[in-house]
């Protein structure tokens, strides 16, 4: 892409001008504004999300003999699974509601 001088920023600013109005380009330029500062901090939510969690170290202790070891902790379901289990349950309260009222 060539490079905008001043003379041809000019004329761009004047057709914008020209075409949106003196009154609604500033609402553009402000409505833009919260645009990017909304996605500006939305990705930074994304980047602290996909930041390893820092691991906490713990002295490592052998285990006596007559400690049995137990099975570990299940894993926290993801988000999608969530989702559909809290929809799966609020489909069964409606039906429940609408089994409920009386016609």
């Amino acid at each position: 892409m060539p490079n905008l001088g001043t003379t041809e920023l000019i004329i761009i600013g004047l057709i914008l001008v020209l075409l949106f109005g003196a009154k609604k380009l500033p609402e553009a330029a402000r409505g833009l504004g919260r645009s990017l500062r909304i996605f500006k901090s939305e990705t930074a939510k994304l980047r602290d999300d996909d930041e390893p969690a820092t691991v906490v170290q713990a002295q490592q202790v052998a285990p006596a003999p007559q400690q049995i070891a137990t099975p570990a902790p299940a894993a926290e379901p993801s988000a999608e699974e969530q989702a559909r289990v809290l929809e799966e349950q609020a489909a069964r309260l409606r039906a429940q509601a609408g089994a409920q009222k009386p016609q």
